[in-house]
């Protein structure tokens, strides 16, 4: 920005404020342009829009343009303006850092099976009696249903489900679950 651009931008400024609205839409469009070049090489990580921060800067040169002293430089209180706008944007986007979920999507490592080896299945059913034993393998092992497992075992469907109820309880406390 040269000087005769700095003394453009203040006879703008000085006309929009005398009630010159063509001079204040050509103040902003340029004001713009500068200010989104600023805050553009100010973000160098996601999670704060250059867009919201210079159409924030605008509206507080809307609002405060009166506080302007039209003997002083219109850049440095521009981008004074610009600043703090883009300190609170920072402010508000807190210390996360947000990425695009596609961008790391092939570093997650694939959902291993859960498997578990028959010597634990074998010590978690050594502890029940041979009646619980035989239902929670029939049901939680094998994948047979409630009224397959009575029918197999000759016992009504109300002893089964009670027989897996106590025998898983007796699992999940023996190791350590309540």
């Amino acid at each position: 920005m040269t000087g005769k651009d700095e003394a453009e931008l203040s006879r703008l400024l000085r006309a929009a404020i005398a009630g010159d609205e063509r001079a204040y839409a050509d103040f902003l469009h340029r004001t713009a342009a500068l200010v989104r070049g600023f805050v553009r090489r100010k973000i160098v990580q996601g999670g704060v829009d250059p867009e919201d921060v210079v159409q924030e800067t605008l509206l507080a040169i809307h609002v405060k343009r009166h506080t302007w002293r039209e003997d002083a430089p219109v850049l440095p209180w521009v981008y004074a303006i610009a600043r703090f706008k883009l300190i609170d944007a920072f402010r508000r986007r807190g210390r996360r850092i947000e990425v695009e979920i596609d961008e790391i999507a092939e570093t997650f490592a694939e959902p291993e099976a859960e498997t578990v080896s028959e010597r634990d299945i074998n010590r978690a059913l050594d502890g029940l009696p041979p009646s619980q034993r035989s239902v929670v393998s029939a049901i939680s092992v094998d994948g047979s249903s409630i009224g397959e497992t009575a029918a197999k075992l000759g016992i009504s469907e109300t002893a089964v489900r009670v027989s897996l109820h106590r025998g898983l309880a007796a699992i999940a406390k023996r190791f350590g679950r309540q």
